[in-house]
């Protein structure tokens, strides 16, 4: 079991302090929102009330003490920088920012966040990514050039195998696995078949999966 705090319980923020607990973690969630406390306080261990832009009143909640912190108030930026700073400055060991944009992300790495997240960047990406092929489940940026990417196989992708497909020597792509109804088989042979309704999780670089985007429209 792990000590997790989550400051700003927004809707990201509500998100990842239940979604913690649910998965059997001590979670601290800290908002100056009273309504917001109350809403969240059944659904994490402890809930408080508190600016975390004060830097006595992070002080008296022993923020070093835990695995790690979540400052979700990104739409602020001047209260995410400053209660990043006094989180660091108390001695938190990890710290995840969310960014409003990638300036943002830049004076949170600067000032030494451990990983920065866009929730809303992401979540249209996907979004776009869905709308514009139906097969695409998930889409995930690794890098800025690199992606993985979740697809429902299409019609005539069933009964092949993928040394048949070969999508590394057509797409310069990598099948890293294939879900088949609740078995998911890992790092998957040339040998294996794709059956109807698989889906498959495919890595590669951004260009060669519009690529393959663009063949599932076809």
């Amino acid at each position: 079991m792990k000590q997790f705090a989550v400051i700003g319980i927004g809707r990201f923020g509500s998100s990842v302090a239940k979604t913690l607990y649910s998965l059997g973690h001590d979670v601290l969630a800290i908002d100056k929102d009273g309504d917001k406390v109350q809403e969240i306080s059944d659904y994490v261990t402890h809930a408080v009330e508190a600016d975390a832009t004060d830097e006595e009143a992070l002080k008296t909640l022993g923020l070093r003490n835990f695995d790690a912190v979540v400052v979700t108030v990104g739409s602020d930026i001047r209260s995410s920088i400053l209660a990043t700073l006094l989180c660091k400055e108390l001695g938190v060991r990890f710290i995840v920012g969310k960014a409003h944009d990638d300036l943002h992300a830049k004076v949170l790495y600067k000032i030494g966040v451990d990983k920065v997240v866009f929730p809303e960047r992401d979540m249209g990406m996907k979004l776009a990514h869905s709308l514009a092929s139906y097969n695409i489940l998930d889409y995930i940026e690794l890098a800025s050039d690199y992606s993985l990417v979740e697809l429902t196989a299409i019609p005539e992708w069933v009964g092949k195998s993928l040394g048949q497909l070969d999508m590394r020597r057509e797409f310069g792509l990598n099948v890293v696995a294939i879900k088949h109804n609740d078995e998911i088989l890992i790092s998957p042979k040339g040998d294996d078949v794709i059956n109807q309704d698989d889906v498959l999780v495919v890595i590669g670089k951004n260009s060669d999966i519009r690529r393959l985007e663009n063949k599932t429209l076809d």
